[in-house]
């Protein structure tokens, strides 16, 4: 007759089995993803980083098999859907198409993140270039004659950028260091009204990225004497870059990039890598971003890790010797 020692026993070792066998059968987590993705954009509507977030979440959705919503956190050049893409869950549930001015920001303002610790690099998106703009029957109609009015009038050209810290400001500071120039900056709120502003005269020229610009550009309303990529761009034939200008080191791009909060499991920074990268390589992606005024160049973690190290190194440096700076109270 069995002891009541050894019924305990038996049931334990019986209830231990089925345990075993329930863990084995089931997954230890649920597999990513299991529930809608959101996309954090921190510009408005209408530009290259709300048209990236908008493709990827539609090309995205079908390929996990799950929602993907864009959510606009425009406000503080970027700073306020940045901080929010920063301070999510890591979990891959919350991604944020950044700007360039991710690399930025923090060495012309005190802002809520790091751009090295804060974030995971999933995925270089592409760029667009900034041009420099001047209204039809302006006297300055090129770079050199730019330089030699600066040169000869110090701090009396004014140019207008999309605002203070701007990847259009910088793209004319770099200029001004290049050349020895002393030019005044006007910033307005966008590149419409900075446009604008060199259309009627308020300014000496604009400087602004490509997007938008085009139609008062093929209208003869504004002129482009520079823009500032590494080469010849297929909307601006005939315009110059900055280097064949006569201004060397000086490419300054609009860039694009995907990035998830520091933490997020490697393995679904791995899968949206891959996912995301096939999206950015297709023929139609690449075309319907080129009529957007935005080149896709896809690149991995790895290299955007590299460019991100790369660079921000490079901004801080230029911002100092700039001397830009926003006051926050």
């Amino acid at each position: 007759m069995a002891t009541r020692g050894s019924r305990f026993a038996s049931w334990l070792g019986a209830a231990l089995a089925l345990g075993l066998v329930a863990l084995a059968a089931s997954p230890a987590r649920a597999a990513w993803p299991e529930r809608p993705i959101t996309i954090i954009v921190h510009f408005p509507p209408g530009g290259a980083n709300d048209l990236l977030g908008r493709l990827i979440a539609a090309e995205l959705a079908p390929v996990l098999g799950q929602g993907v919503v864009v959510e606009n956190r425009p406000g503080a050049n970027g700073n306020i859907g940045l901080t929010a893409a920063a301070r999510a869950t890591p979990d891959g549930y919350t991604l944020v198409v950044a700007s360039g001015v991710v690399l930025i920001n923090p060495s012309i303002n005190k802002v809520a993140y790091d751009p090295l610790k804060d974030f995971a690099p999933v995925a270089f998106l592409g760029a667009s270039p900034n041009v420099l703009l001047t209204r039809t029957g302006s006297a300055v109609t090129s770079v050199a004659e730019l330089v030699r009015k600066a040169k000869a009038e110090p701090g009396k050209i004014t140019y207008a950028t999309p605002g203070v810290g701007s990847i259009s400001q910088l793209a004319v500071e770099i200029m001004k260091l290049r050349a020895g120039l002393d030019m005044v900056h006007v910033p307005y709120q966008g590149a419409a009204p900075a446009a604008q502003a060199a259309l009627a005269g308020n300014v000496d020229f604009a400087s602004v990225a490509v997007a938008g610009m085009m139609g008062m550009v093929h209208g003869g309303q504004l002129k482009p004497i520079v823009q500032t990529g590494a080469g010849p761009w297929p909307e601006l034939p005939g315009v110059p870059t900055m280097a064949e200008a006569g201004i060397a080191d000086a490419v300054v791009d609009t860039t694009q990039m995907l990035l998830v909060p520091a933490g997020t499991p490697q393995p679904v920074i791995d899968r949206l890598a891959k996912d995301v990268l096939a999206i950015m390589r297709k023929p139609e992606v690449r075309d319907k971003m080129l009529k957007a005024s935005f080149e896709v160049k896809p690149e991995g973690p790895d290299a955007l890790a590299a460019r991100i190290a790369r660079e921000v190194p490079m901004w801080k440096d230029i911002v100092d010797k700039a001397g830009i700076r926003i006051r926050i109270d």
